[in-house]
């Protein structure tokens, strides 16, 4: 709605009472009838958990015309490929949780059938909630997963730390709180709004001698890029397993 699609061409389907009076009161069509929206739609999107995915798409009656997009993490294309009929266009995404604030960044990967026209929806889709950019194989979302769809957590983690410890040097809560959020923003911007890598902000930042020396040489003897690494390549790992899990053949 945010970024101008017409509210009277959107359907959705939640057994909740309460979002649906939110979505209505925007002037969505709700239902809780999720077959309504099947029926109704020319792209469907999936946000459901990830663990009921199958038993949902099973029930539903879609035609190969019609584009699925799906946000349910973990869940592997053949998965998808199996619970719906042949030939159907499928679009994977894998959104983190900035997409709230519509600052997002969505990975997504198309199975064969997806048309330039329908690759062209899903992305301006995905894209009302941030940046998109599409993947060339399947596998590279498990990569996507560790970086981007955990990669907030790992932000609020370090944030969450510098703010104790900025306790612990005698700064009250709530200073400790803005100095830290607000460095955490601006180091974004700059990351992201200007033409210098992240390493090359780094090193301008370090002034040799300098506090920010002693800081970096203290996480270097900590190896904390190697630990940095490791727990995205574990997130990687898992992401892998819960593929899985849920794309498991299970019929009954």
């Amino acid at each position: 709605l945010n970024s101008g699609f017409p509210a009277n061409q959107i359907i959705a389907a939640d057994p909740l009472a309460a979002q649906l009076e939110g979505l209505a009161s925007a002037g969505v069509g709700t239902t809780t009838d999720n077959a309504e929206v099947v029926d109704d739609c020319e792209v469907i999107v999936l946000a459901v958990k990830p663990q009921v995915l199958g038993e949902i798409l099973r029930k539903l009656a879609l035609n190969a015309e019609q584009l699925v997009v799906c946000i349910a993490a973990g869940v592997p294309l053949a998965s998808l490929e199996r619970w719906t009929p042949a030939n159907q266009p499928i679009v994977r995404c894998m959104p983190n949780t900035p997409a709230l604030l519509g600052a997002g960044v969505t990975a997504l990967f198309a199975n064969d059938q997806v048309g330039t026209e329908q690759r062209n929806r899903a992305e301006q889709i995905l894209g009302a909630a941030g940046k998109t950019l599409w993947v060339g194989d399947e596998s590279q979302l498990d990569a996507v997963t560790a970086v981007s769809g955990s990669g907030p957590a790992y932000f609020f983690y370090v944030m969450e730390a510098m703010i104790d410890t900025a306790k612990q040097l005698g700064l009250d809560a709530e200073t400790a709180a803005t100095l830290t959020i607000e460095t955490a923003y601006g180091a974004a911007r700059m990351a992201r709004e200007g033409e210098t890598s992240p390493a090359e902000l780094r090193r301008q930042v370090t002034s040799p001698g300098g506090t920010t020396e002693r800081a970096i040489s203290i996480l270097d003897a900590a190896d904390a890029r190697g630990m940095i690494s490791s727990a995205l390549t574990g997130a990687a790992r898992r992401s892998e397993e819960l593929a899985m899990e849920f794309g498991a053949d299970d019929t009954n």
